[in-house]
């Protein structure tokens, strides 16, 4: 099965960093992460130089997986030029034709 996550609330940096990316850098998530897209100040997780950052970066680049942040979110915060290097902008209809291919069988908002 192939997912993608939407973070959004204010709760999400807790399960992302404590849950999600140990369990897929251990090769135990169970599904396929296709990509994550960032709103508001989730946006800021994929700031260059942040341990979390570093360790999607990572995950990204060994499976491919898509990061894309909020267009909108990160020029608001001042941060569009300052994501790691596979992270990129944009808004809805970026996000559906990125992951279009990949096949995603569930969205999971957080």
């Amino acid at each position: 099965m192939k997912v993608a996550y939407l973070f959004e609330s204010g709760h999400a940096r807790e399960i992302l960093e404590n849950m999600i990316i140990p369990q897929l850098e251990e090769d135990r998530h169970g599904v396929e992460v296709a990509g994550m897209m960032f709103f508001f100040d989730n946006a800021y997780m994929l700031v260059e130089g942040s341990d979390i950052a570093a360790r999607l970066q990572a995950l990204s680049e060994k499976t491919g997986m898509l990061l894309m942040a909020c267009d909108r979110c990160c020029y608001q915060r001042d941060i569009a030029d300052k994501l790691i290097a596979p992270a990129g902008i944009g808004c809805f209809p970026n996000v559906y034709a990125a992951l279009a291919p990949a096949g995603v069988d569930q969205v999971i908002t957080l």
